[in-house]
């Protein structure tokens, strides 16, 4: 139900721009978002948006990327994700998740994950 594109190699301080496709459901009344995962370290969460649009984001990217949904019909919805002023440690997968009603925790409903790497 969820289809994430725009991974890729990109160079310090570039951007990046993340979509994820929800199919079937427009996830109202849920948040959207998107958590990465570095090798060796756990899955974190990198930024959650409520369907009103309250946003929070893990302090490492905080004034670099930027949250966003919306909602083009009642069945499908995306959220997006603009990294901006990439950093090595930015390296991971990442992977749209839905579902939550917290904006600090994951919901049931994960993508399946695309591949950011910065690296010069």
């Amino acid at each position: 139900q969820l289809q994430a594109s725009g991974g890729g190699l990109v160079q310090p301080g570039g951007s990046l721009r993340l979509s994820c496709v929800a199919s079937g459901t427009t996830f109202s009344a849920r948040n959207m978002g998107w958590f990465r995962q570095a090798p060796g370290k756990q899955r974190e969460l990198v930024a959650l948006v409520s369907s009103g649009g309250t946003t929070n984001y893990a302090d490492s990217v905080k004034g670099r990327f930027t949250i966003s949904r919306d909602a083009r019909d009642n069945t499908k919805a995306s959220v997006y994700l603009q990294m901006n002023n990439l950093k090595p440690e930015d390296t991971g997968v990442y992977y749209c998740n839905a579902g939550s009603q917290r904006l600090w925790s994951a919901g049931s409903y994960w993508g399946q994950g695309t591949q950011v790497t910065v690296s010069s």
